[in-house]
């Protein structure tokens, strides 16, 4: 698996974690060990040029996500194919607002948005109830595992 990180926001970022993130959802969701992966970090501007090129939406967003191959989640039997996942574009300045209102650390809202991201980029959306319902429950799965993991690593 390859997970690029590259951080242009200014804002310090724990990227080691959002990798050891990245890992636990590929392993989570089946996605093949070969599948590659971009999350790239960027300032309010450079967030709101790409909301409105990309939504048509002015101002920043926390993230978007910008699929490549348009990989599917495989499964046991047969994980995802390997190829480019795509890109997972992220706001920490945004991330920093809401992570006040929400009540826990940036990282938190990082690692929750990484995995939203991440989870667009495979096929999932929640536009539709049914589809919010299944897409915020792997959401939540994968980050519970993750804290689980990393609780057991630093041990």
């Amino acid at each position: 698996m390859a997970v690029e990180i590259n951080n242009e926001s200014g804002i310090p970022v724990d990227e080691a974690a959002l990798q050891r993130l990245a890992f636990h959802a590929f392993e989570y969701l089946n996605v093949h060990q070969d599948a590659e992966l971009a999350i790239v970090l960027v300032d309010e501007g450079a967030m709101e040029q790409l909301h409105l090129q990309w939504m048509d939406e002015p101002g920043p967003t926390d993230v978007l996500s910008f699929p490549m191959d348009e990989l599917r989640p495989g499964s046991d039997e047969e994980p995802t194919p390997p190829g480019l996942l795509g890109d997972i574009v992220l706001c920490p300045q945004v991330a920093i607002g809401q992570a006040e209102t929400a009540g826990h650390s940036t990282q938190d809202e990082l690692l929750l948005l990484t995995t939203h991201g991440l989870l667009h980029l495979l096929g999932f959306d929640h536009a539709e109830p049914e589809e919010e319902k299944e897409m915020f429950g792997i959401q939540r799965d994968v980050l519970v595992g993750f804290t689980l993991a990393e609780r057991r690593r630093a041990r």
